[in-house]
């Protein structure tokens, strides 16, 4: 089979597997060629409580150009944490171009998570998102991002069947084809919702949450997932595939000492 080649737009820390630090191993273990192309340069995973960033967006749009002389194409991109609304226009600008030459377009909108955003991240973020939801083929925000995105009230309980239709809606409203929401309680029970636009259906898909907290899962959720639907794999399947990976991967590390650095990836690419 030929492997699709993907590149990777998101930031890059220097301690810690989060973002492209996680994606790149398992993408690269599943034989896609993968590139990257990072949005911030930061000193370590956010959860510390200090960092250091540096937003690269002068260096992105110095990129392309160097790149579009030198013809070079993906068959796939995944976007993840952007730093600015300048920096996601020339990425949403770029995904676009690449989409109308066959370019299949991953979004992850990282915002926020638990009813809140994440340390760093200002409202002028949701309006960025929103611009790279409009070129997607398929986004995954978790429940946080769902709400924000869309301007729904973050319930902490959860929602109903109906409610996380509705939710699914709004997010294709906005552009995106196909769509995910990650952690979201339905009816009190934690699952991934979505919807999938090749087949016109809706979907639940419950799961067990283990209570421990590790940066970068939603990575690792992102690079399996993608992974598989690389290989031609449906959606459905593709995603209990990657919820059934990061399952395995916070329990075999829950008795972690220090949980920030994320889970240690290469140790275990073999269970993916």
């Amino acid at each position: 089979m030929n492997k699709r080649q993907i590149l990777l737009i998101n930031d890059m820390a220097g301690y810690g597997k989060v973002a492209t630090a996680a994606m790149l191993p398992i993408l690269s273990y599943f034989g896609h060629p993968t590139y990257n192309l990072p949005t911030a340069l930061v000193s370590n995973t956010l959860d510390y409580g200090k960092f250091n960033i540096l937003d690269t967006t002068d260096y992105i749009k110095g990129v392309f150009p160097v790149w579009k002389e030198l013809g070079f194409r993906f068959d796939a991109i995944a976007t993840g944490f952007i730093a600015s609304e300048r920096q996601a226009d020339i990425i949403a600008r770029y995904c676009q171009e690449q989409a109308s030459q066959g370019t299949v377009i991953f979004v992850d909108p990282i915002m926020g998570d638990e009813g809140k955003l994440y340390n760093g991240v200002t409202l002028s973020a949701i309006k960025s998102m929103r611009e790279m939801l409009s070129v997607a083929h398929l986004c995954y925000p978790n429940y946080t991002e769902a709400c924000y995105l869309t301007g729904r009230t973050y319930q902490p309980e959860g929602v109903s069947k109906e409610e996380a239709k509705s939710l699914l809606n709004h997010l294709r409203k906005i552009g995106t084809k196909s769509v995910l929401i990650t952690s979201i309680p339905v009816e009190g029970q934690p699952s991934v919702v979505g919807y999938n636009h090749d087949r016109d259906e809706y979907f639940i898909l419950p799961y067990t949450e283990i209570p421990v907290h590790f940066p970068g899962t939603g990575d690792i959720f992102s690079a399996v997932l993608i992974g598989h639907l690389l290989d031609d794999e449906p959606l459905v399947p593709s995603t209990q595939k990657a919820m059934d990976a990061v399952y395995k991967l916070i329990d075999l590390n829950k008795n972690n000492k220090d949980k920030n650095r994320g889970i240690p990836l290469e140790k275990y690419l073999n269970i993916l």
